[in-house]
């Protein structure tokens, strides 16, 4: 069957969904109900199933179970749209180009491909160019509403006489693709690409040819090249030398001197640009008009140490004649923002992204962002000792029954399910609810291991490695992941990141030799990182260019790819950063760290317009549902409700999600556009706005969370989550992304001018990471850990603590983080346990180190021993900065050099139960040379402990209550700590290990 939709209605962006076949206009509705009945055909293979490890998958395809389709009819191998010249492997599906070789309804041609600057579409006659620089906008700024700019043909290159019956794909690279034409008597291959404001033609058996669709007007004429506009918009066509061309009514041509090749280029110009100007650029651009571009390439690297990101895109070109090297580079805002060691010039392109600023003469380019880090989950700092961990405990309580709670069982509903297990766990762990935990780790253990197990005969929950294709397919799978190629990312993002919550917990299940593998290939399929793996394109769903995931490639809709959920798209990129983590992989963590720090810039520009200077002002929205390859909509496949459109670019809330928060004043401008648009408060997926709203404001979402608590919760969320994520940032204040860390799994959040440093440790060896501010955290194996103005807090329902450790063995880390010299402020965050009086053995003070621990026994040690607690005696006298009854604490045979400007530093833990009025203080004295006399003493103000029980973090920005003396090395030296309490009337108790650390300004 022949289907001939694509030129239905020029400009109509409406088509079948790539989440739901909801399609909007009308033509293209019936498309998707033609396309939704198209039965597949079952491709008999002798291959049994496959093992992987312990898992396996199938090549037989299952009973009933559909594969892509294109041209109407089931396309069996998307290789025959391809020369026997085009690269080995498997074809791009799911790229700016890709409908050249996945034709879904035209097997001739392709549908439009939006490079940008230019789009382009390719027919019998040739090549066609558009550049389009005024958008089409329709709808409202309240309420559904888009902008594109459609595709208007200017003309076609091509070559005269040539009328050839399809166009196949001879070569392609990174981010260009070469169509071929022939019609047996003529051929024309022509190179395209992100980001090039050139053409590169090579053609035989006639004249080069262009054929406008209105009469050009010349502007400039002189020997091989001519510089023409057409619509208003302005071009040149290079010749080789030698050569000339001719104007004959609206067609252009030249016999190129017998040379068989030419270019052409849009220029960065509008018709109020003076002719001179067009000129000039004309004759810039020409010397680089015959250095062919005929391969790009990526390459990136992540530099931990200063967590950054950078990203080389180097262009190979084959010059046709001599001259100057390179070429001329149109970048993305997301590049030219990050641009170094480069300047664009002045004039600047128009693309449905915004601004392309552009390079001339360059052979590559280099980018550098920062990686802020993600977390496994927002830590528990908020006070647990209340009403509020009774209600977070009730909500776990009503789940651990079912913490899956899957509401289907495709590929799409069990990752949600999965997602929703995998908070709950993260959560529940750093609570002590191991037995919520351990409920929902078994889920999702249970659930991936079924999925990973092929069998004869099954049909469902089985995944299908297809060869033509060079896809891995799950099935039941759902909104088009078959017959589309959708949404894999999506899909099995959910699956990656539910995995690396199992795999700190259960490495073992994790390993290559039991289910690590059928992991590996989920993420290979979604986005191969490894160029030398043939058996899936290379960043399948992952635009290298554009910055961004696509959901498919087949582009049938006039308007190009598109993307919905580029939360879910990051979603599969911190799963990669969290798998990778997890199992000792550092080449597919820094493969997600690449794609979550690239796409992270690509949605704050082409979602969001953080900067204001993208969408086009008559836009009217701050935010879109959609991009399309030519352009932006505010809707999705499934809904106009505000909640939901803005909302899809929000879910899931995770740990890997706190880009969300990089700008909190747009934080709040995107909820209060929701608000508006919807003409009141979000009436669902509350949940999902709330957490993102906290972002920007945590104390205003958890004020809606209370008032409005009876809500239903979106399918892959829970209370619990929603609760614990709300709650704790309300304490923790919004990210502050100036600090970075030396790991990956770090944040640092600011709240009324205070900082909260965070990291998790998911290794089996304790870690200290250091800041791009100068403070350092160590974190015990298998913990998170903060410091700064709030830490650790989690506790269980009756108030007691639970150490929120791991159980089993956790993976041996690839990449501990060594911190060079500590600096201020230094305090693990296990969970306090004020109920624990256990009195080990004292460990024997060692000499070395500069973080010292409270140890039993008054042992001011390097290292944090066994867990305990002191009794500090009550207050005896007045508070005079005096210490009375103190509990001390002493390292002695320290030989250290002095950090000159570094203060002393600590992290105390100390309660009082529930005596009211008590308070602690710490006096904190120097002994250089051992000889009994303390050469500085520092006194600190008093710190005025609850009437709650629970720890309380008593540290130095108490503040100084009196200071003496002056600090030098250690040689043989001792440091002695006094702890007592200046006022109250009962004891209070200080904890022992871990949570007591002195920072000594030393190294």
């Amino acid at each position: 069957m022949q289907i001939s939709v694509r030129r239905a209605k020029a400009g109509d962006p409406g088509h079948p969904t790539s989440r739901s076949f909801a399609g909007r206009a009308l033509v293209l509705t019936v498309v998707a109900s033609v396309a939704a009945g198209l039965a597949a055909v079952a491709v008999a293979t002798t291959a049994d199933a496959v093992t992987v490890g312990a898992g396996s998958h199938t090549e037989i395809l299952p009973a009933g179970a559909a594969l892509p389709t294109g041209c109407g009819t089931l396309s069996t191998n998307p290789r025959q749209f391809v020369t026997a010249d085009a690269p080995a492997g498997p074809v791009p599906t799911n790229d700016w180009w890709s409908s050249l070789v996945f034709k879904k309804f035209d097997c001739s041609y392709s549908e439009n491909l939006h490079a940008h600057p230019i789009s382009y579409d390719t027919t019998a006659g040739g090549l066609g160019f558009s550049y389009n620089t005024t958008p089409q906008i329709s709808g409202s700024a309240t309420g559904v509403g888009e902008y594109h700019y459609v595709y208007a043909e200017d003309f076609t290159a091509g070559v005269s006489g040539m009328n050839a019956p399809k166009v196949l794909v001879d070569d392609w690279s990174d981010w260009t693709v070469t169509p071929y034409w022939s019609d047996g008597a003529r051929t024309m291959t022509a190179t395209i690409g992100h980001g090039l404001p050139f053409a590169y033609f090579q053609i035989t058996g006639g004249n080069a040819q262009i054929t406008a669709k209105s009469t050009p007007t010349v502007w400039s004429h002189s020997g091989a090249s001519i510089g023409y506009s057409v619509a208003g918009n302005d071009y040149v066509a290079y010749a080789p030398t030698g050569a000339t061309w001719s104007v004959s009514g609206n067609v252009i041509s030249s016999s190129l001197a017998g040379k068989g090749y030419f270019s052409v280029a849009a220029l960065p110009t509008t018709p109020e640009t003076a002719t001179a100007e067009k000129a000039s650029l004309a004759t810039s651009y020409g010397r680089y008009a015959h250095n062919h571009v005929t391969g790009t390439k990526l390459s990136y690297s992540y530099d931990q140490a200063a967590s950054r990101v950078s990203t080389t895109y180097k262009y190979d070109t084959t010059a046709r004649e001599s001259g100057a090297t390179g070429t001329v580079i149109g970048l993305y805002p997301h590049q030219w923002r990050a641009l170094t060691g480069a300047t664009p010039i002045a004039q600047t392109y128009v693309s449905a992204r915004g601004a392309m600023k552009t390079l001339v003469g360059r052979s590559s380019y280099t980018t550098s962002a920062v990686f802020s880090g993600v977390l496994p989950e927002i830590p528990a700092v908020a006070d647990s000792s209340g009403a509020d961990l009774l209600t977070l405990n009730g909500y776990l309580d009503e789940i651990k029954g079912n913490p899956m709670d899957a509401r289907g069982n495709d590929t799409y509903w069990t990752g949600k399910g999965l997602g929703r297990a995998a908070r709950i766990a993260e959560i529940a762990d750093q609570l002590g609810r191991t037995e919520v935990r351990d409920a929902a780790l078994g889920a999702i253990r249970e659930r991936l291991t079924d999925w990973f197990t092929a069998s004869p005969g099954k049909t469902q929950r089985v995944f299908y490695y297809d060869r033509n294709w060079g896809t891995l397919i799950g099935y039941p799978a759902s909104y088009g992941s078959d017959q589309e190629l959708n949404d894999h990312h999506f899909h099995y993002g959910y699956f990656i990141a539910a995995a690396a919550t199992l795999a700190k917990f259960d490495p073992a299940w994790a390993s290559n030799a039991r289910y690590g593998g059928m992991i590996d290939l989920l993420i290979r399929d979604a986005n191969n990182y490894d160029r030398s793996d043939n058996r899936f394109p290379y960043l399948r769903d992952f635009d290298i260019y554009a910055g961004h995931d696509w959901a498919a490639g087949h582009g049938a809709f006039f308007a190009g790819n598109n993307q919905e959920s580029s939360s879910e798209g990051m979603n599969f990129a911190n799963a990669l950063i969290q798998w990778g983590q997890a199992t000792g992989n550092t080449t597919v963590r820094d493969a997600g760290i690449f794609i979550w720090t690239t796409q992270s810039a690509a949605i704050n520009e082409y979602w969001f317009d953080v900067h204001d200077e993208n969408f086009p002002e008559a836009f009217g929205h701050g935010t879109v549902g959609m991009v399309w390859g030519d352009g932006g909509a505010y809707t999705t496949w499934f809904t106009a409700a505000p909640e939901m459109i803005q909302g899809i670019n929000m879910l899931p809330i995770t740990g890997g999600h706190l880009y969300l928060g990089n700008d909190p004043a747009y934080v709040r401008s995107n909820y209060a556009e929701v608000v508006r648009n919807a003409g009141h408060e979000p009436t669902v997926w509350q949940d999902i706005l709330w957490s993102f709203l906290a972002l920007g404001d945590g104390e205003a979402a958890l004020a809606k969370f209370r008032a409005k608590s009876g809500y239903t919760p979106e399918e892959g969320e829970s209370k619990a989550h929603t609760f614990h994520w709300i709650r704790n940032l309300a304490a923790l204040g919004t990210t502050d992304t100036s600090v970075t860390a030396n790991h990956p799994l770090a944040r640092v959040f600011v709240k009324n001018g205070v900082k909260t440093y965070v990291a998790s440790n998911i290794t089996a060896k304790p870690l200290t990471v250091t800041f791009s501010d100068g403070r350092t955290l160590t974190a015990a194996a298998g913990k998170t850990a903060t410091v700064g103005a709030l830490t650790w807090s989690g506790g269980n329902a009756t108030g007691g603590g639970a150490d929120p450790s791991p159980t089993g063995t956790t993976p041996t880390p690839t990449d501990p983080t060594s911190s060079p010299t500590p600096t201020p402020t230094v305090t693990t965050d296990p969970t306090p346990t004020p109920t624990v009086t256990t009195d080990p053995t004292p460990t024997p003070t060692t000499p070395g180190g500069a973080i010292r621990f409270l140890q039993t026994g008054g042992a001011l040690a390097a290292a944090a021993g066994a867990a305990g607690t002191l009794t500090v005696p009550k207050a005896t006298d007045v508070p005079d900065n005096q210490p009375h009854d103190p509990v001390i604490f002493t390292a002695t045979g320290l030989n250290l050099t002095h950090e000159a400007d570094e203060p002393t530093t600590f992290d105390l833990a100390v309660d009082a139960d529930t005596t009211v009025g008590n308070a602690a203080q710490v006096r904190i004295s120097y002994d250089l040379t051992g000889d009994g006399s303390f050469e500085r003493v520092e006194t600190y103000r008093y710190f005025a402990t609850d009437a709650v029980p629970g720890w309380e973090g008593y540290r130095e920005t108490a503040g100084l209550a009196a200071a003496a003396g002056t600090m030098g090395d250690l040689e043989n030296g001792a440091v002695q700590v006094e702890i007592w309490s200046p006022i109250g009337s009962g004891p209070s108790t200080v904890s022992l290990g871990s949570l007591s650390t002195v920072h000594l300004p030393y190294r």
